[in-house]
């Protein structure tokens, strides 16, 4: 069940980025490639140079054999290097490129049955059943679970099917030909294959490290983020947007303010511990809701907070989160009062119109802001709920937009309001609590 989280769809941008990585981890499988083809065809060469003289036919043709295959397989490294290099290769071209290897492999192996004549059950005698460890290394070069998977199931079956073969005739001399397999050359091809897999797997870990060692300092970046941004954004920021947002963009956005009423008259005489805990347990309830109806929360000034919607359904969801924000607060003053504490009631203000939004400051000290008048007038509504005497006081602008129903939902039409700074009166629509 661990593997599914890596199987799930990715976003395009996602895609891209894994479709790279691959291709760059091809780039290594293919030097890889070249250098283990190299490094065969000399131990081949030592090799031989050890025996002199070689007599028997098969065996003549067994060294030639090796000499093809091995000479196919740098081809097959060099053509999958230069390709990558000129732009030429794509993703899916890996796929080709794994059955490329498997089909080595295994074509080499039963080639090697029918020269010497030995039957299947033999085949892990012949030397070049060790290129499987240096073949599947390449698989876990790759990074994809499915493409090894793929690669194991393709080299499982080939051999299982090599076991169960039997030469067209039999061999006079099968047990000299089995022993030759296991004399000293053989075996000495045997531990080259065997160092070179081990050398592939050593690229692999230190690979793997380092994709570890980025993925950390990511993190440790994101976190870094979330210290001075809202949570929300630390994943478009830890993406490379942090310039983007930076230049900032005017859009459309709801913003809702709320702040606890009487709280200043509350905290004389009380002891900061008290004072603290109360003002935890408020941006936990914000916090609550906001989640719950995707608000981003700005900032918190003292007992207040300021939320930000944007997105689908910005002012619909600004609506639901000011009514839950009510009805939380609301739970919050009875259970305080039903202690023997002093409860208390807030005051919600919600506007929407065009805004200012990007993120100012340097990498040491960032923050994600808002300006414009929409903001002065959120705030506005917040304070004019204690002159009006209701606890929540949003625009028609507002309600327009999230095509609320005001007659129909309760709402009660108050009077136009000039605010500080607007030569027009606004229309506003207030709600008592429920």
């Amino acid at each position: 069940m661990r593997l599914l989280p890596a199987l799930k769809a990715l976003r395009p941008e996602e895609s891209a980025l894994l479709s790279a990585a691959e291709v760059e981890a091809e780039r290594i499988v293919a030097l890889l490639r070249i250098a283990v083809a190299l490094g065969l065809m000399m131990a081949m060469m030592l090799a031989v140079e050890s025996v002199r003289v070689i007599d028997e036919p098969h065996l003549r043709r067994q060294v030639g054999l090796a000499a093809v295959t091995m000479l196919s397989y740098l081809a097959v490294g060099v053509l999958i290097y230069w390709a990558i290099g000129k732009g030429l290769f794509k993703a899916w071209m890996i796929w080709p490129a794994v059955l490329a290897d498997c089909s080595f492999l295994l074509l080499n192996t039963f080639l090697s049955l029918l020269n010497t004549g030995v039957p299947g059950g033999a085949v892990f005698v012949m030397p070049a059943v060790w290129m499987a460890p240096v073949v599947l290394a390449f698989g876990v070069l790759r990074l994809s679970p499915l493409r090894l998977a793929v690669m194991v199931v393709l080299v499982a079956v080939g051999f299982g099917w090599m076991i169960l073969w039997q030469p067209p005739a039999t061999t006079p001399d099968l047990v000299g030909r089995i022993r030759l397999s296991l004399d000293s050359p053989p075996n000495f091809m045997r531990l080259v294959m065997l160092c070179l897999a081990g050398v592939v797997l050593v690229v692999a870990a230190v690979r793997m490290r380092a994709l570890l060692h980025r993925s950390i300092e990511e993190a440790r970046q994101k976190a870094n983020l979330t210290r001075y941004l809202p949570s929300q954004l630390a994943d478009r920021l830890a993406g490379g947007g942090l310039e983007a947002m930076q230049e900032g963009r005017q859009q459309q956005m709801a913003i809702l303010f709320i702040d606890i009423r009487g709280f200043t008259s509350w905290c004389e005489g009380r002891e900061p511990q008290e004072v603290s805990r109360l003002i935890t347990e408020f941006r936990g309830r914000v916090e609550e809701v906001a989640a719950r109806t995707g608000g981003l929360i700005d900032k918190y000034i003292g007992d207040a907070a300021m939320i930000l919607f944007d997105g689908e359904r910005a002012a619909a969801r600004a609506l639901d989160c000011a009514e839950g924000l009510l009805a939380h607060m609301e739970d919050w003053r009875k259970t305080r009062e039903q202690a023997g504490d002093t409860g208390l009631g807030v005051g919600v203000g919600v506007h929407w119109g065009e805004v200012f939004s990007g993120v100012t400051g340097t990498s040491a000290r960032l923050e994600y802001s808002v300006f414009g008048d929409t903001v002065n007038t959120a705030a506005r509504l917040e304070q004019l709920t204690k002159a009006q005497g209701m606890p929540l006081i949003v625009s028609a602008d507002l309600l327009a937009e999230a095509g609320a129903e005001p007659a129909r939902e309760g709402w009660t039409a108050l009077p136009a309001e000039v605010l500080r700074g607007r030569s027009k009166g606004l229309a506003l629509f207030g709600k008592a609590q429920g």
